[in-house]
C-alpha cells in the first residue's frame, strides 16, 4: 500500500487545494520529514493517523505521536 498518495487525498478532501498544492504542502512538512526517517517507523501508521499528524503541524506548529508509532 502506498501511504503518500491516501494522505495527500486527505489534505486535498480536507483543505480544498488542488493535488500539486497538497502534494507540496506535505512533503515540505515536519510530519514528511519524519516518515521518511526509518527510525521513526513512522510508515506503519495509517494515512488517517499520518493526516492527523499533518493537520496538528499545520494548526498549531507542533506534532503529537500517536501512541502507536511507539510500537
Amino acid at each position: 500500500m502506498l501511504i503518500v498518495p491516501k494522505v495527500i487525498q486527505l489534505v486535498i478532501e480536507n483543505y480544498h487545494y488542488d493535488e500539486i498544492t497538497a502534494a507540496k504542502e506535505f512533503y515540505e512538512s515536519k510530519t514528511y520529514s519524519l516518515l521518511e526517517e526509518a527510525e521513526t517507523k513512522l510508515w506503519h501508521l495509517s494515512p488517517l493517523t499520518l493526516f492527523n499528524m499533518f493537520d496538528e503541524e499545520k494548526k498549531t506548529g507542533k506534532i503529537t505521536f500517536p501512541e502507536e508509532a511507539w510500537l
